[in-house]
């Protein structure tokens, strides 16, 4: 059964290490779970519905407080405090294109707001219903979830748009063939979620993010049914397709998706190299990448990340005799560890792994072989069930994320962490924070940077810390040539940011494009564009933000960051 109020399925756990508590003790100090509400608590709290009865939706009130929130830092704390504030008044599963159809034309002719809703992972304000005097249907694309074609010829697969990643896998792997996208929410999030939001996969090297991937499809909008030929490449205008990846719902509800697959490798491995500092670690992973060697994945953890993943690794005897070795071999103090995928033929893997091998050499990396490479590989999407585990001893985690260009990418993360980890420091409490670079390419890479810190006395005043470090973070990204999201989407959070990166003409233009296919702003409205008038959902954020003390300052973040948002709207 999916847990109601956090990640994944009840039965799944991640147990943090005696020794990680302490580890996190020492950087942040001792903390204090808050209470969590109870699932029948939350349900006596939905009111009833404001939509006309309709045979393909449910209405029921566990099924839409399972339906009110995704997997944001505040819808944690909404979850978890019961403060959800506002649920939509209906949820509907419909099983064929026809049925999405037919559902958009109801919300049409009654004036229903549409939320699409597909694994519900969104960490960035994607699916969250609001205060509006229009009901709101959540659209739950799961019971889309088959591969309808597959063309070997051409190599390209044909799926139900609420296909979740590990259905999907499995049914191509039945044919011997690959997606090769593997998002850290893989095991919840759905083909149709990845194009609409932009996803990118941990192995990205070697099959690409999804804008390599999709080839066309069909998309249901309030103007009518747009359908995507799977054409190789084309000069013929503007690509259909980019219109709608990164569309967010806005513009109306992608059905079914064509992907180009890719044949299963015959051989695949993962290796942990281990380098003395991270200049030498980072250095090697740009060459590793602009050489065009064929890796799957390369992940390059800086000192501090590589400190916290070897305190919560568990097995401190055998961590110990590793630390041992290393200081031996020269990476002791700094050290920075770096995760590379090895796939496809046997001999692209030995003629990768060898030039692999000179490159690491020459910047002084020790490789541990494929021992922790395959640790890596068996808990690869186990990472977000560790938020639980955190939180039940009273601490918060987060991830913010970006890209720039090699030459910004030194300055860009140190200024990052030390906004976060200087951002709390007015009111006594210290902040974790460690960053690790992925999804490279030639000219650049990823940021990925996690943050911990302990739970204040309220669940009001722990999301004041949150919306400080957020927004002041945020600003800095957009202002310093990073982009506001590289793999989790732009959603409610991110939009009033997006401006900066865009531009006015460019936010012109995406204003357009929503209008052409949604004249009536019925489809998830406040979305990737912000629509005045739209607040936040929560009885928790509805609290008046300045009222929570954060040594003289609130816990609303920067005054620039009203100003980005508000500039969007001119």
């Amino acid at each position: 059964m999916r847990r109601w109020n956090g990640w994944g399925d009840e039965k799944n756990s991640m147990e943090l290490p005696g020794n990680g508590v302490d580890f996190l003790a020492e950087r942040v100090g001792r903390a204090n779970a808050l209470p969590d509400a109870s699932l029948q608590e939350v349900i006596d709290k939905v009111p009833e519905s404001r939509l006309p009865r309709h045979l393909l939706v449910d209405t029921s009130s566990e099924v839409r407080v399972r339906h009110a929130r995704g997997q944001s830092l505040p819808d944690w704390l909404a979850m978890r405090s019961g403060d959800f504030g506002v649920f939509p008044d209906g949820v509907a599963f419909p099983e064929t294109t026809e049925q999405v159809r037919e559902l958009m034309d109801f919300c049409i002719d009654h004036d229903v707001i549409l939320i699409p809703y597909g694994g519900g992972t969104s960490v960035a304000g994607h699916i969250n219903p609001f205060h509006s005097d229009k009901p709101i249907l959540t659209l739950d694309m799961g019971r889309m979830n088959q591969l309808l074609e597959l063309d070997e010829t051409s190599q390209i697969a044909t799926f139900g748009a609420g296909t979740p990643g590990p259905l999907l896998e499995s049914q191509l792997r039945a044919n011997g063939y690959t997606l090769g996208h593997f998002p850290q929410s893989f095991e919840l999030s759905t083909v149709g979620g990845w194009v609409a939001s932009r996803s990118s996969g941990q192995q990205s090297l070697r099959y690409g993010r999804i804008e390599q991937m999709f080839a066309g499809g069909r998309i249901e909008t309030p103007m009518g049914t747009m359908e995507i030929p799977t054409i190789p490449a084309s000069s013929a205008g503007p690509d259909l397709r980019e219109m709608f990846m990164g569309s967010e719902g806005r513009m109306g509800v992608i059905t079914e998706v064509k992907v180009r697959v890719t044949p299963l490798a015959d051989h695949e491995d993962f290796y942990v190299v281990v380098f003395p500092s991270w200049e030498q670690a980072r250095t090697a992973a740009r060459q590793l990448v602009q050489s065009k060697i064929q890796l799957s994945m390369c992940r390059v953890s800086n000192e501090v990340e590589t400190e916290t993943q070897l305190a919560l690794a568990g097995h401190p005897g055998q961590i110990a005799w590793l630390e041992k070795y290393l200081s031996w071999r020269g990476a002791d103090e700094g050290k920075c560890m770096m995760t590379v995928g090895i796939t496809g033929s046997r001999a692209q893997c030995r003629a990768a792994k060898s030039q692999f091998g000179r490159i690491i050499r020459r910047h002084k990396g020790i490789s541990t072989g494929t021992v922790l490479g395959k640790k890596w590989a068996e808990k690869r999407f186990m990472m977000p069930y560790l938020r639980e585990a955190l939180w039940q001893d009273g601490y918060v985690v987060d991830t913010l994320e970006t890209a720039t260009d090699w030459d910004n990418v030194d300055s860009l993360m140190r200024e990052i962490e030390t906004n976060l980890r200087t951002s709390l420091k007015q009111v006594g409490e210290n902040v974790h924070v460690f960053t690790h670079l992925s999804h490279f390419y030639s000219q650049g890479c990823s940021i990925y940077t996690t943050y911990v810190f302990r739970t204040a006395e309220s669940y009001a005043k722990t999301l004041a810390y949150w919306r400080r470090m957020k927004s002041t973070t945020s600003e800095l990204i957009v202002h310093r040539r990073g982009t506001i999201s590289h793999q989790h989407g732009v959603g409610r959070d991110h939009a009033p940011y997006l401006p900066v990166e865009k531009g006015m003409l460019g936010m012109s233009a995406i204003k357009s494009l929503i209008s052409t296919f949604d004249p009536k702003d019925l489809m998830n409205p406040g979305t990737l564009f912000p629509v005045e008038g739209i607040a936040e959902g929560t009885e928790l954020a509805a609290a008046n933000p300045d009222e929570i003390e954060l040594s003289g300052g609130t816990g609303t973040g920067s005054d620039t960051g009203s100003k980005t948002g508000s500039s969007g709207q001119e």
